[in-house]
């Protein structure tokens, strides 16, 4: 049943400045709150390679392939050990990282893979002699 005076209109899509075709659906915003209790929430290290130098990290778990990850437990990168990043070469590679009284340096590809223990409460500082 047709209007008269009416004619048929087929729906044009709306176009921007550009003529290319515009998205017109849903949209969804997103926000993130940063604040626990009022205050900033402290980002807490996930990785070894996050931690930096003089902050202290408790390792997880070690995601290497076994014949690494047991050579890095040889040298004391244990599940429940305290390590600390040291010192870094110029260009940022390797680090030196503390661990069960050694020195032992790593790779940034290695220490991504080297899992830290998540705790309530934020990293802390090694006191320097």
């Amino acid at each position: 049943m047709a209007l008269l005076g009416a004619s048929p209109r087929l729906a044009e899509p709306e176009l921007d400045v550009l003529g290319k075709k515009r998205n017109t659906g849903p949209t969804m915003q997103l926000s993130v709150n940063n604040a626990v209790n009022g205050r900033k929430a402290p980002v807490l290290p996930q990785t070894l390679a996050q931690l930096r130098e003089g902050e202290s990290g408790t390792l997880d778990r070690l995601e290497l392939p076994e014949d690494v990850a047991r050579r890095l437990m040889e040298l004391g990168f244990l599940p429940g050990h305290v390590i600390v990043p040291a010192r870094s070469a110029p260009g940022g590679e390797p680090r030196v990282y503390q661990v069960d009284g050694s020195e032992v340096a790593l790779r940034r590809e290695t220490a991504k893979r080297l899992i830290l223990r998540q705790s309530s409460q934020a990293p802390t500082r090694s006191q320097k002699p």
